[in-house]
């Protein structure tokens, strides 16, 4: 895109719903179909949005400060905002700038990274342009040495933790990747395993992301692995793709340092719940344990509040970062992530929160029928 990103109406991009939209436009249809897209119908990628709908905040009166402090701690580090860039796959698909250019923009405003395994450059590149904490998701792949490699190379280029994504042993039945045969571009490629795996035809499979998941993913991992991850790397493991009680307590017993509530944006089993449904539940298995974070569905500033209110130590988006690049490359991906943090730091002030530890439940409006179908076991009573 050259000069000033617009919309339709020629109007500058003043929410995540303009970014996207501005995306859609730039990007070729099979690649916003990758990146938009959910598994079967999309009743769970519609879900994750719609839900932040169906919760009112409570204003507060005359607060009595002037700016909120934003400001988080996860597992030591301290953040800008309760706020990270999830892993996605292959940023290169929506601008040249890739994770180097993500990294750069959440960097400059004190934001995490999570790199995914299938990024499009490598994770050491990404390192070095980077100036918050990174993570590494990880795949865990049925050649353990290729798991061990990446996970031993993350602690040595000084990634904070690795994300293991616990909820694919292989991907989910996308049908708009299936109706538009989609291929990674050749010029894209997953540059974390091209020197791991064991010849140029294994790389190149890749190209086919479901084809290859269900080909080199280990399909019959458990919670060992979490134990695994820690010998090889000496990082904490954190699980992404909890969505249940009985599962968090289980990553729990495995030794994990953090959950992360999700599913997988939506693409992997349509009717899942969406994440903020089952986040109380999670929250109130982990009971204070460990930091619970929550992806899926966060297009406001305020859905982060809602996601605090209901017991979330901080939010990661993935989808809007990329259609902040496919606009304006590194600086776009900047642009989408300061909107998010000051439309949280506004949602604080208007509902009177001075600190990211004051968001608790009360922030909510009263029980009613806009909040019947959560469960929230730790509501006041005059709220349930």
């Amino acid at each position: 895109m050259t000069g000033p990103a617009a919309t339709a109406h020629g109007a500058p991009p003043l929410s995540l719903d303009d970014y996207a939209a501005l995306a859609r436009r730039e990007l070729p249809k099979d690649v916003w179909d990758f990146i938009a897209g959910g598994a079967g119908r999309e009743r769970t990628l519609a879900a994750n949005e719609a839900v932040f709908d169906t919760v009112s905040l409570r204003p507060k009166a005359l607060p009595g400060f002037t700016e909120p402090d934003t400001h988080v701690e996860v597992l030591g580090s301290r953040w800008a905002a309760p706020l990270g860039v999830a892993p996605v796959a292959y940023h290169e698909l929506a601008h040249g700038d890739g994770e180097i250019g993500t990294a750069g923009a959440a960097g400059a405003l004190g934001l995490p990274l999570v790199v995914s395994t299938f990024a499009s450059q490598a994770l050491e590149r990404v390192a070095r342009a980077a100036s918050a904490p990174l993570w590494l998701q990880l795949y865990c792949f049925r050649d353990e040495e290729v798991t061990r490699s990446l996970a031993r190379r993350a602690a040595a280029t000084g990634y904070e933790a690795l994300v293991v994504t616990v909820d694919t042993p292989f991907m989910g039945r996308r049908l708009r990747d299936l109706r538009n045969g989609f291929q990674v571009p050749p010029h894209i490629v997953p540059a974390n395993l091209v020197d791991d795996l064991a010849d140029g035809a294994q790389a190149g499979g890749a190209a086919s992301p479901a084809a290859h998941s269900r080909t080199a993913f280990h399909p019959a991992l458990d919670w060992s692995v979490v134990a695994r991850l820690h010998e090889w790397s000496g990082l904490p493991v954190i699980a992404k793709g909890v969505l249940s009680g009985a599962d968090a307590r289980a990553a729990m017993d495995a030794g994990v340092s953090g959950i992360v509530v999700s599913n997988h944006g939506g693409r992997q089993l349509d009717g899942a719940p969406a994440t903020l449904e089952v986040l109380p539940e999670v929250v109130a298995a982990v009971e204070g344990r460990c930091p619970v974070l929550l992806d899926g569905g966060v297009r406001r500033g305020s859905d982060i509040v809602v996601a605090l209110a209901l017991g979330a130590t901080a939010v990661l988006v993935g989808r809007p970062v990329l259609h902040g690049l496919a606009v304006d490359g590194a600086a776009g991906a900047h642009a989408v992530l300061s909107l998010l943090m000051r439309e949280l730091a506004d949602t604080m002030a208007l509902t009177g929160r001075a600190t990211v530890d004051a968001v608790d439940v009360s922030v909510l409006a009263p029980r009613a029928m806009h909040l019947r179908h959560l469960d929230l076991p730790y509501l006041p009573k005059e709220q349930r």
